[in-house]
């Protein structure tokens, strides 16, 4: 498969990004998609960062795939390249932000932080920015975000959790310190609050309601919020380029691979399922929960999610738990991350102390800690061949788990980033990767590749 070279094309886009977690960014993008649709235009969403359950929302709100805009696992080339080719067929590209606006690797750079990825890809942004409890002083925050970097790229603001009644002085105040335009608020509400687990939202499938609730979030967007001085931001960015040799991708003939996919394990990259398919591979999904186990596969994939959620309905389909482990145990190729390395274990153990039966592919148990155990980016160096590289290569991925395991595996080294911490992790053979950490395939291809030649090699 070959991409364009030299390409260009006019894409109106824009990113919605705050001072701060917390400020309200996927409720604001959310409705602002659904906005967008109600003016008949085609949105394409995106999330900054490694963040699964944001792009969720995004695709139930605007029916559409949501992808992922990550610096520290793709460089600038790629991320232009996955912006090119999710906006084909669409009006305009909505980028959700993650974390603070300049918040990047290590908690001390902006390296790969919604400021980097906004200027990597010569997007306008918008602040949102949580107006409760504060007045002069949100000004002075607004105007620091501007200022603190020359190229910052804010072309507008919006209130969130504004008292109507402040609207019009909090408007002037904050026009007048800082030249920035306010586009408009959002007054508190607490119908559309979404609730938080750990340090995300919780899924998009879980939410009772949820069409209803951002349905009422587009509609007071339209009523308070300067929706076309938004989409003329959006229109100012420039030109869309990125230079594009020739990807490499071939097929490498069919290979079927379970996908396990439900509302335990629903974590998954779609770029990465997607270079998957682009080899030749015919992805089949099931859910773990009900269903039996496909027949005919060469490979298994089971995701991250939340499985400590459905640990009584994971344990009660006995029949797929042994087929599962005679699977991986017999030498089918098989990626498990976080939620799905969870599942392979003997036990799980939840919150309230149950425990519940499960593959029982490693010994002991996954147990719930009072901290979180692991959470930001990290390298990967194989200490031996494995299934997705060989010994001496390095992958990149990315933790966020509240579970801990009694065979987390020393397979790899972990290095973070900026700090330089290391630990070792990963239960790997040239058939298995298993770990706490998600990857992205499309950081490296060549995973992607070798994994469905392995599936091959099974099939054969």
């Amino acid at each position: 498969m070959t991409s364009l070279y030299g390409a260009k094309k006019t894409i109106p886009r824009v990113c919605i990004a705050a001072g701060s977690s917390g400020s309200g960014k996927t409720t604001f993008t959310c409705g602002l998609l659904r906005a967008l649709i109600r003016r008949n235009r085609i949105p394409a969403a995106f999330k900054c960062g490694p963040d699964y359950i944001d792009p969720m929302f995004h695709r139930k709100v605007a029916g559409s795939f949501s992808a992922n805009l990550d610096l520290f696992f793709f460089d600038r080339k790629t991320i232009r390249r996955l912006l090119w080719e999710h906006t084909c067929g669409k009006d305009i590209a909505v980028l959700e932000g993650a974390m603070g606006f300049y918040d990047g690797l290590g908690g001390t750079t902006t390296q790969a932080s919604a400021w980097d990825i906004a200027r990597a890809t010569d997007t306008p942004v918008i602040l949102v920015e949580d107006s409760r409890a504060l007045s002069v002083s949100l000004a002075a925050r607004i105007k620091g975000l501007a200022a603190f970097r020359e190229s910052s790229g804010i072309r507008g603001v919006a209130l969130n959790r504004l008292n109507p009644n402040r609207y019009a002085g909090m408007r002037a105040l904050i026009e007048g310190e800082t030249g920035l335009k306010v586009l408009g608020f959002l007054p508190n509400n607490k119908d559309w609050s979404i609730e938080s687990r750990h340090l995300g939202l919780i899924t998009a499938g879980e939410l009772e309601g949820l069409r209803e609730k951002i349905d009422r979030i587009g509609t007071a967007l339209e009523e308070t919020v300067d929706l076309q001085a938004i989409e003329d931001i959006a229109r100012s960015a420039p030109p869309l380029e990125f230079a594009e040799e020739e990807t490499g991708l071939s097929e490498l003939g069919t290979r079927r691979v379970g996908v396990a996919r439900d509302k335990a394990f629903c974590f998954y990259y779609e770029d990465s399922l997607n270079l998957l398919k682009q080899f030749g591979a015919e992805l089949v999904p099931f859910s773990p929960l009900e269903d039996e186990f496909p027949a005919g596969l060469d490979g298994l994939i089971l995701g991250g999610g939340y499985p400590e959620l459905y640990g009584k309905r994971l344990s009660e389909n006995a029949g797929l738990r042994k087929d599962i482990r005679d699977a991986v145990l017999s030498g089918m190729p098989c990626i498990a991350e976080c939620g799905g390395f969870m599942y392979l274990h003997q036990k799980l153990i939840d919150k309230e102390g149950r425990e519940y039966p499960m593959a029982g592919v490693f010994s002991g148990s996954c147990r719930p800690m009072a901290h979180l155990v692991r959470f930001g980016y990290a390298v990967y160096t194989a200490q031996k061949d494995t299934l997705l590289c060989r010994a001496g290569d390095a992958i990149r991925g990315h933790e966020f788990h509240y579970w801990e395991s009694d065979t987390p595996g020393a397979d790899f080294t972990a290095v973070k980033p900026v700090s330089g911490e290391t630990w070792q992790c990963i239960n790997a053979d040239e058939n298995l990767f298993a770990g706490f950490p998600h990857v992205h395939f499309c950081a490296e291809p060549a995973i992607a590749r070798r994994f469905l030649e392995r599936c091959g090699a099974y099939h054969r």
